[in-house]
């Protein structure tokens, strides 16, 4: 799907917020933002929920990405 850009047409934006949306409401999204903030409470980071879903959220976009299957799927 790709990053939308500043100036992209608010239709290719709205796709967008509705791929980020199914994600986040994913079992496996939430899954992994679970395990991750596990792990960063172990570790004493700062920002333990915050920073566990930026990387669940970057995880699931970066896969999604590599998954050439993926785009003709939808989402």
């Amino acid at each position: 799907m790709g990053v939308p850009k500043f100036d992209s047409p608010e239709e290719e934006i709205r796709q967008w917020l509705n791929h980020i949306a199914l994600i986040c409401l994913s079992e496996e999204f939430q899954n992994l933002k679970k395990e991750l903030e596990r792990h960063y409470v172990k570790s004493n980071m700062d920002n333990v929920r915050l920073t566990a879903f930026q990387d669940a959220l970057y995880a699931f976009l970066a896969q999604n990405d590599d998954d050439p299957g993926y785009h003709t799927r939808g989402c």
